[in-house]
């Protein structure tokens, strides 16, 4: 049996979740390790234990990692979500040796999550902002479509790790404060970085924490320098709603 799954394990090469599949790893010489288990590690224990009678959606689902770790934990319906078909056959594999056939797989960008017409209890966002050329526009569509509770984030971070206590309102005439390293600053990446030509937008930790919260999410918890579990929250006055985006 095993060489079997091994198998079709490897036609779906390469895989980024390494995930055991009846002893056979996806990914057994993953950079970053066991990964994401050993990144779950750190923060599994923010999230409830028991997710019984709520609903998640996984945006950004890979080979469907975290999805698969909220089934474990009871959730009802899980929805995962991705662009990337091969990711989404990946994904499909894991659910069916996994024995969680009823996750539901559905071939989606993040700014098409409003044609859904749900919310859920808990958004799963992991992995997935700093690949995307509109990354305040998907925080937006998140708030305002689909997220009807909590939101688990994580983003890659470079520069100033730390938050950063911002002003309401700064003079037309103030330029010292923006070449501050702890200033919220988003790095704009032309070309590649890791080998990897769709990393777009890298933000410091001030960034991160100002995006979540001008989207309308409260930052509960972070248990992780890159992690940050929110609640859903109300926009600022200031910030108009997201256009309806039709691309599925």
């Amino acid at each position: 049996m095993s060489g079997a799954i091994e198998e079709r394990i490897r036609a779906l090469d390469p895989w980024f979740h390494n995930i055991d599949l009846e002893g056979v790893q996806t990914a057994r010489d993953h950079f970053l390790g066991d990964y994401p288990a050993c990144k779950f590690a750190g923060f599994a224990d923010v999230l409830p234990e028991d997710l019984e009678g709520r609903s998640v959606l996984d945006i950004g689902c890979n080979a469907g990692f975290y999805s698969l770790e909220m089934k474990r934990r009871g959730a009802g319906r899980v929805l995962a979500i991705d662009s990337d078909p091969r990711y989404l056959a990946q994904a499909r594999l894991v659910f069916e040796v996994a024995g969680a056939e009823d996750i539901e797989l559905r071939e989606m960008s993040v700014y098409g999550v409003g044609q859904l017409g749900e919310r859920f209890d808990l958004v799963i966002f992991m992995g997935v902002f700093y690949h995307l050329r509109h990354p305040m526009l998907a925080l937006d569509l998140i708030h305002e479509h689909v997220a009807g509770d909590q939101l688990l984030f994580q983003s890659m971070q470079r520069g100033a790790p730390e938050d950063f206590d911002a002003a309401l309102d700064y003079p037309f005439q103030e330029h010292e404060i923006f070449t501050r390293a702890e200033f919220p600053k988003l790095h704009f990446i032309e070309h590649g970085y890791a080998g990897d030509p769709t990393n777009w937008f890298v933000p410091n930790g001030a960034a991160t924490a100002a995006m979540l919260r001008s989207a309308g999410f409260a930052i509960e918890i972070r248990p992780e320098p890159e992690v940050y579990l929110c609640r859903r929250t109300a926009r600022p006055p200031h910030v108009d709603p997201p256009p309806m985006i039709a691309m599925m």
